[in-house]
């Protein structure tokens, strides 16, 4: 039987603090992992490159919330279409296709939460060591790679990317 928690499972970490890495067109900074919150949930903080989107994907293990901090998003989940800006919330249900864009010419920054833990290993088994402390460039994503890291974490591609809507799409 696992002992019931204490003081010390809590964890803190500063700004910047966490493992970090290049995962595509993102700076990933994993705060919090399965491992970490009794498998409650995975937290990552992600500086976006702008006019990124991952292809649209599944996670059927876990539902995926994202925060903007800043910058402007384009969200995708199923057949409906969000605009994100710093200060809004997305909630994107397990089982349904999404993926986001980041609109204009500036990064986004956000917090994806991901409940129950556990997703969050995409990004760490499938990202690399940051090479500097800025955006990782602009190369062609190992789709079988993603797929195969994708499928470890009951997830899958199901889709190509999304494209910028620009300063004129509207969400739906």
């Amino acid at each position: 039987m696992t002992p019931p928690p204490t003081a010390d499972d809590a964890c803190a970490l500063a700004p910047g603090e966490g493992h970090t890495i290049w995962f595509l067109r993102n700076r990933m900074t994993v705060k919090a992992t399965a491992a970490s919150t009794g498998g409650a949930f995975g937290l990552v903080e992600s500086l976006i490159a702008p006019g990124f989107s991952p292809p649209l994907h599944v996670h059927h293990r876990e539902d995926e919330s994202f925060y903007v901090l800043e910058g402007e998003v384009t969200m995708r989940c199923g057949d409906r279409t969000f605009r994100a800006t710093a200060g809004s919330f997305v909630f994107l249900p397990r089982d349904v296709p999404h993926t986001f864009v980041v609109e204009g010419d500036a990064p986004a920054r956000m917090l994806t939460l991901l409940t129950p833990g556990g997703g969050e290993g995409v990004f760490v088994d499938g990202g690399r060591n940051p090479e500097h402390d800025g955006l990782p460039p602009a190369t062609p994503p190992d789709i079988a790679a993603l797929k195969r890291v994708s499928e470890q974490y009951g997830a899958e591609i199901v889709g190509p990317p999304m494209a910028p809507l620009g300063s004129t799409g509207a969400a739906r």
